[in-house]
């Protein structure tokens, strides 16, 4: 072959794999019985799998079954996934929002925020949390900003291994925008940060929430093994990396109790560690996930050390366990007002409850919000505990995990009464935060 025909060659190779950027998506709906078939074509770049998973998992989707093959420059992926119901994806509106999230006008290697209920970052001010866990603290936090006139729009909370990570999307009270006054913002980060004691940083950034959470627990070393006795209380779960010499490739496997969005955890943190996915197999069809992947380092590294073996193992632990539920799950449904949140978790806090994980959203003026919660010790709630934190605060706005939750209108009552000063409000009176009653 001449030097012209081998140019020619490269260059019609080159239009191939441009022309398959951005993906193909194809929703077939017939293949199988019981899974939506989710296909998307495309060229591979270093984050393109995770970018595809993270659609699908702002979209609420649970994937069943997934295979992923992207040797060379393209890859081509199967995702068989259903609906938080397990049912196949028959809502046309869903079908069709998959298939803009991932076309040529909306694939663009971005940030997504519909996992917290956000659909533009612009819209609001984003407040990052990093810190010492202890019982009481995302009361004082919603106090603070509550205090500083701050609408908390959004916001997300993990804990691991005593440490905390959160992600917090507030507004003014009084114009609904984003704060912009550097001073007024100097004045947040500095009580927030005294409330975490010095612990934490406070920033405002835009980025995709939960990969930013992971992040950040990631940087702040939940990973460090002295919070093993804790990390086993959230499932077990099976992590083992070999090298592959003879096909080139690093092996991880991962055998864990199944639950929403752990394949995007997965993969979050092997593109975080710069590892590419080269081929993948997952199979979550009972009460256990399987996943396999087939990875090799950015740099083309693809034999590691053992001091690398065992930190992929641990930070993938890790990654699994930070979203597994700790404790019971509360749901509260009302309408949103000024200072909900402050009120809510201070009446936890009164009550010896403490956050281990949060989730919280606004939609239409009213407060889907999602706790799950220990006593103060780590261990279970007692029953007659839940029973008085619901009888404080509404049986007909705050259920249990598996109770029917409705939200309308009707719902909205929201009764306090009067409560007992704890230490934690002293704490928080000492600073100014809160009135003497």
């Amino acid at each position: 072959m001449d030097s012209w025909s081998l140019t020619e060659t490269e260059d019609e190779y080159e239009k191939l794999v441009n022309g398959m950027n951005p993906p193909r998506v194809t929703v077939d709906n017939t293949s199988s019985r019981r899974t939506t078939l989710v296909k998307v074509d495309s060229a591979n770049k270093h984050g393109s799998l995770l970018q595809v998973v993270q659609v699908l998992s702002d979209l609420n989707l649970i994937v069943k079954r997934a295979y992923i093959t992207s040797d060379g420059e393209w890859f081509m992926d199967v995702f068989h996934v259903v609906d938080q119901n397990g049912n196949k994806i028959s809502n046309t509106d869903v079908i069709d929002r998959i298939q803009q999230s991932l076309d040529s006008s909306s694939f663009k290697y971005r940030s997504l925020k519909r996992s917290v209920g956000v659909e533009a970052s612009a819209n609001y001010t984003t407040i990052e949390l990093i810190g010492t866990d202890r019982p009481g603290l995302l009361s004082e936090i919603f106090a603070v900003l509550t205090n500083q006139q701050c609408n908390i729009v959004a916001s997300e909370m993990w804990t691991h291994n005593m440490r905390i990570a959160s992600i917090v999307l507030v507004t003014d009270i009084s114009t609904g925008q984003p704060i912009y006054d550097s001073n007024r913002l100097g004045k947040i980060k500095q009580l927030l940060s005294y409330v975490l004691k010095g612990s934490t940083d406070v920033s405002f950034n835009s980025t995709h929430v939960e990969r930013r959470l992971h992040q950040i627990m990631y940087a702040n070393h939940d990973y460090d093994r002295g919070g093993e006795e804790t990390c086993t209380l959230r499932g077990h779960v099976e992590v083992t990396v070999e090298n592959c010499n003879d096909k080139g490739y690093i092996t991880v496997n991962a055998k864990c109790n199944d639950r929403p969005k752990l394949f995007f955890d997965t993969v979050c943190t092997l593109t975080d560690m710069h590892y590419m996915i080269f081929h993948a197999t997952v199979i979550a069809e009972g009460p256990e996930a399987y996943m396999e992947f087939y990875v090799r380092h950015i740099d083309g590294v693809r034999i590691i050390s053992e001091g690398e073996r065992q930190r992929i193992v641990h930070s993938l632990e890790d990654a699994i366990r930070r979203r597994s539920p700790q404790g019971i799950r509360l749901e509260l449904c009302c309408e949103d007002r000024v200072g909900l949140l402050a009120e809510v978790t201070r009446i936890f806090r009164e009550n010896g409850l403490s956050v281990t994980q949060a989730e919280v959203t606004t939609r239409d003026s009213k407060a889907f919000n999602t706790f799950y919660v220990v006593d103060a010790s780590g261990e279970q709630v007692r029953p007659e505990t839940i029973e008085e934190v619901r009888n404080v605060i509404g049986r007909t706005i705050l259920h249990v995990k598996d109770e029917l939750v409705e939200c309308s209108s009707s719902q909205a009552r929201f009764s306090l009464g009067n409560l007992f000063k704890s230490r934690s409000e002293k704490f928080l009176y000492n600073l100014g935060l809160i009135r003497s009653s």
